[in-house]
């Protein structure tokens, strides 16, 4: 396998009597076949045969079709302001070329402005999240749409509370919010046959059948006059800048600016066990260790961002067979990661996810998540070798998530498919996931839509303790584009992991950086 694999059970232990050979057996080493994919975490191929095992979720022809769009009114109460909208819940069919036949409906829900000018001129953003495999419920319900669910701290469990509230930081106030759901996610469907599906499911298909469903919905609704904004989350940060070209340059829409959010701009330099893939995570490691003694910020992990591209690549690269590399790796890496010395030193200074994940919170019986290092849940084998632990944030979030949206659809949308179900995450398209024969990266499609475009803006956001999609991978990335849109590329990073914006500050930040972008500030 030659692209990144979500890890599902996260933590795998260190056992005490781990050897320096077992220790290296443990580095890139691979989730089980069919793992989920996360939010915005990436599901990767299995090791061998191309796509996954296991049937697709084939649609029933008794299945009943799904309701005409239905378009509502509501005005919100926040702080001192009102804001009134309409919501459009729907969903948006794809044709087959040669037979006309609808091959997939993507669900969406559209938010626009009322009684704030002319629609026309107004910007819209088009929001997804990633997996691949997941709805776009994280992004609309934790950051960005009207209505907003705690999910901080003790939110992350199955039986918290679904019940949303008014958003302060909603998007609304600067641009119109249409989220779309990947095909096979949410309530969309698939009834095309198993061609349709293979294609959709794949890298490709995926970019295709967003870009076709952005169009439509701006043909469809007279907003191609709209100045437009994408923003996608993790694989969904991977699919904009694909999207944004293709839009460009094979449908005839342009677009004003990008939003990745904790994003995987290139599968091929950071693979599992790979010597930049240690560089990369190294101060998240450390913002994580540093996090339980106060606030961190990027500044505080400064010191190891250069030792990380400085000293510990350098000793990286001399390889095994150098001592005093070694008791420089096991002396910094332990100072830096907040682990035992002895378990840095067995592993030569290369420390795998899992094992951070279940070292670093060792001694309170708890496990990180692997979407941000300083959010804990209880471990169930404390005394095992690896641990049984399910993600706290990913699955902790979960029926949340899931409850809050269906009580979205049913009771303010007035939007629900009868018999159907919502599926926030699609285990058969992470599963069969068509990654082709090739390593896939976007950073040469961002480089060529805004060379393009010399008023395309992006605006790329990370969180400090996110150790799925670290920030400093995607820092390394980007310092090795080419500059001519420097002065047009902003990177941020904000206190808290992958969903940062599950913390209230990172959230208000968040969206103070989207509104600058979106008015060309």
């Amino acid at each position: 396998m030659t692209q990144r694999r979500l890890l599902l059970p996260f933590a795998i232990a260190l056992a005490a009597s781990l050897t320096l050979q077992t220790a290296f057996s443990q580095q890139g080493r691979q989730g089980p076949r069919g793992t989920p994919p996360g939010p915005a975490g990436i599901q990767q191929p299995p090791a061998q045969g191309g796509p996954g095992a296991g049937a697709a979720e084939a649609p029933s022809p008794q299945q009943p079709p799904l309701p005409a769009d239905k378009t509502t009114s509501h005005s919100l109460r926040i702080g001192e302001r009102e804001l009134t909208f309409n919501a459009t819940a729907g969903s948006i069919p794809l044709f087959d070329e040669r037979s006309g036949a609808v091959t997939a409906r993507l669900a969406y829900i559209a938010f626009t402005r009322t009684g704030a000018g002319e629609s026309r001129t107004r910007p819209v953003t088009f929001a997804w999240n990633g997996g691949p495999g997941y709805a776009s419920a994280w992004l609309n319900l934790g950051a960005m749409g009207p209505w907003r669910l705690d999910m901080a701290g003790d939110a992350a469990r199955p039986s918290a509370s679904p019940v949303t509230q008014p958003n302060a930081e909603t998007w609304l106030d600067f641009t119109d919010l249409v989220f779309l759901d990947p095909a096979g996610t949410g309530f969309g469907r698939i009834p095309g046959n198993d061609e349709a599906r293979k294609f959709l499911w794949s890298v490709d298909g995926d970019i295709a059948s967003l870009t076709t469903a952005i169009r439509r919905w701006l043909m469809n609704n007279n907003r191609m006059t709209s100045p437009k904004f994408l923003a996608g989350e993790s694989y969904g940060g991977f699919r904009a800048p694909k999207i944004a070209r293709r839009l460009q340059t094979d449908e005839g829409v342009g677009v004003d600016g990008l939003v990745l959010v904790s994003p995987v701009l290139d599968f091929a330099r950071f693979r599992a066990g790979g010597l930049l893939s240690h560089v990369a995570r190294l101060p998240s490691y450390a913002a994580t260790a540093r996090e339980k003694s106060g606030p961190v910020t990027r500044e505080t992990v400064a010191d190891v961002e250069a030792y990380a591209r400085g000293d510990y690549l350098a000793d990286l690269m001399r390889g095994l067979g150098d001592p005093q590399a070694l008791t420089r790796l096991a002396d910094n890496v332990s100072k830096f990661s907040g682990l035992e010395k002895r378990i840095v030193a067995q592993l030569a200074g290369r420390v795998p996810v899992n094992v951070f994940l279940r070292e670093i919170h060792r001694n309170e019986g708890r496990v990180a998540s692997i979407y941000d290092g300083s959010e804990t849940g209880i471990d169930p084998t404390p005394f095992s070798t690896s641990s049984e632990a399910e993600d706290q944030m990913l699955r902790g979030l979960h029926a949340p998530i899931v409850s809050a949206m269906i009580d979205l659809y049913q009771n303010r949308l007035e939007w629900l498919p009868p018999n159907g179900r919502y599926n926030f995450r699609s285990n058969p398209a992470g599963r069969q996931w068509d990654w082709g024969n090739r390593l896939h990266e976007a950073t040469s499609d961002l480089g060529a839509s805004m060379a393009l475009d010399n008023r395309m803006r992006v605006l790329v956001v990370h969180g400090l303790t996110d150790l799925i999609t670290p920030y400093f991978e995607t820092k390394m990335v980007l310092d090795q584009m080419p500059l001519v849109a420097a002065n047009r590329l902003r990177f941020k990073v904000y206190s808290g992991g992958h969903m940062f914006y599950s913390r209230e500050a990172a959230r208000r930040q968040f969206r103070d950086d989207a509104r600058a972008l979106v008015h060309g500030d």
